[in-house]
């Protein structure tokens, strides 16, 4: 088995805040990440998939067409756009980190899965210091 990975990028802007919460808890909870004005953040995606080497092309996946999926799941749907009010698959969700690596993982699973690899991991950097890695259920 073989694992590869692509790296994508994307710019949005979030906040973390729930509306049945005070502003003052809100900010306790989520610091300045619960600004009302919002915030953002310039995100790195690794897409990790694995599987066996195709015999034919020498090819795990088409990179080609791994770097499709991921833009028309994932970067065309978040870059340059607010989390919570523009992108349709987190709606009624809480705009975090974790919560998008996860929704990630569940929106590009089957398309990778339709090429006959193995979606293996999300990676979702936050920042330069702040990442998170799904692995599925």
């Amino acid at each position: 088995m073989i694992h590869i990975t692509r790296r994508e990028r994307f710019s949005s802007a979030h906040k973390l805040y729930r509306s049945d919460w005070s502003d003052e808890k809100n900010l306790e909870t989520f610091g300045k990440c619960s600004n009302p004005n919002w915030h953002g953040h310039n995100y790195e995606l690794f897409v990790t998939v694995k599987g066996d080497i195709n015999p034919e092309t020498g090819f795990l996946i088409d990179l080609r067409v791994l770097k499709q999926i991921i833009l028309e799941e994932v970067i065309e749907k978040l870059d340059h756009r607010n989390v919570n009010l523009d992108v349709d698959f987190m709606q009624g969700k809480m705009a975090s980190t974790e919560v998008m690596a996860v929704e990630i993982f569940n929106l590009l699973a089957p398309r990778i899965q339709a090429e006959g690899a193995i979606l293996h991991s999300v990676k979702l950097c936050e920042t330069e210091n702040n990442f998170i890695e799904y692995f599925g259920k």
